[in-house]
């Protein structure tokens, strides 16, 4: 009897073994699968985060994307609140440039941004004020612009101007008015909105 109760002991032990390995096993499939489906979310959202622009419609160069015709990109505002340039903009992983347009007898008002800005006119000419030094830019000028320096670029009336502006990533294209007030752009005499 003695040999009979020994063995029924020895399959309840070994039963109860095999039970609690499928729960354990159980629990660390559910665990694996969380840490998984946690890592995957993670993931997704470093791609997103990876995938936004610091400016609004900009596209996202890389991940296969290396060519861009500029004049098959959405058009996006480059100072909304005090500027009236315009134009497509593509952002890599530390710098964006933009192919911009100001319409003549236009531009911005004084303002800065964080970032280094290089501009080079393509056509036209800008009327600068850069820290406080007036000059003007024909097409063919490459205009340096420090961060944060109290900057003006505007359209003389002649033609609308087209340049390349190419600024470090540390903020998106658009800057804020020296005033403090995003109340429009700047017109030259005759060339405001039509009332």
């Amino acid at each position: 009897m003695a040999k009979k109760a020994k063995k029924a002991m020895k399959k309840r032990k070994k039963a109860t073994k095999k039970k609690v390995a499928k729960k354990t096993a159980k629990k660390t499939i559910k665990k694996t699968a969380k840490k998984t489906t946690r890592k995957k979310a993670t993931k997704k959202t470093a791609k997103k985060a990876s995938r936004k622009t610091k400016t609004a419609g900009a596209t996202k160069a890389g991940r296969g994307k290396y060519y861009f015709p500029f004049a098959k990109l959405k058009k996006v505002p480059a100072g909304t609140g005090y500027s009236t340039s315009h134009g497509g903009v593509v952002e890599g992983e530390r710098m964006l440039i933009g192919y911009i347009r100001k319409p003549k007898g236009t531009g911005s008002r004084m303002h800065s941004h964080p970032n280094e800005q290089f501009n080079f006119v393509v056509q036209g000419t800008l009327k600068c004020v850069i820290n406080g030094k007036k000059s003007l830019a024909p097409a063919g000028t490459l205009i340096y612009v420090p961060a944060n320096a109290p900057h003006t670029m505007v359209s003389t009336g002649k033609k609308d101007v087209i340049f390349i502006a190419m600024k470090d990533l540390s903020h998106g294209i658009i800057g804020k008015a020296i005033d403090g007030t995003m109340s429009g752009p700047h017109f030259e005499k005759g060339f405001g909105p039509k009332k």
